[in-house]
């Protein structure tokens, strides 16, 4: 399983979540790359009905600049692209952090960013608004979407919660629910499909 953060305007699949950036960094190697870049092709591509352009963004400034700013873009995430693309999976990358979002922005380059923690990929994706934003739960057998900022417990009684991501998660749903088509991937789980 794995988290994508969608909106209008951009989808981010994350490698690691809800982990110290420390404990995140130890999470950036070839397998947990490798299987985040085969969940996001399948379950964007079952939602496209085509194959997704997937862009990975690097871990470090400047995506490692060669090796000077750290070895986790030549030594896991690169690697991890490698052997997606063997596997027919459109994956291009690693590129710098810091803008590749905005080439993935209204899916012009990209269809989806795979990033490498949870901030990284979440900031834009609530930047651009909060408001619309939809926490989804790729891999699973079933439909799942929240609310993209939480369960907003602080504002829980207090009348000024704002339902726009609720609503945003609840229409989401429905849309893969109507349209989801069960398809069997090589190791026999159900895939669903949605716009």
């Amino acid at each position: 399983m794995r988290m994508m953060l969608a909106n209008g305007e951009l989808r981010t699949v994350l490698v690691s979540i809800h982990l110290s950036l420390r404990d995140a960094i130890e999470k950036v190697t070839v397998g947990n790359i490798l299987q985040t870049l085969r969940i996001a092709h399948t379950s964007v591509g079952a939602a496209l009905q085509r194959q997704p352009r997937i862009a990975v963004a690097g871990l470090n400034p400047h995506a490692g600049e060669g090796g000077l700013f750290g070895r986790e873009e030549i030594e896991a995430i690169a690697p991890a692209i490698a052997q997606a693309r063997a596997e027919g999976i459109d994956a291009q990358g690693p590129f710098a952090p810091d803008t590749v979002f905005m080439r993935a922005r209204g899916f012009a380059e990209f269809d989806v960013v795979v990033a490498m923690y949870h901030d990284q990929g979440l900031i834009p994706v609530k930047y651009l608004g909060v408001e619309q934003g939809v926490n989804v739960t790729l891999g699973l057998p079933l439909v799942r979407t929240s609310p993209d900022h939480g369960t907003a417990f602080d504002l829980a009684g207090s009348g000024r919660a704002d339902a726009a991501s609720l609503l945003a998660a609840v229409r989401m749903a429905r849309r893969m629910a109507q349209t989801k088509r069960p398809s069997r991937r090589a190791n026999g789980r159900l895939e669903l499909r949605f716009v």
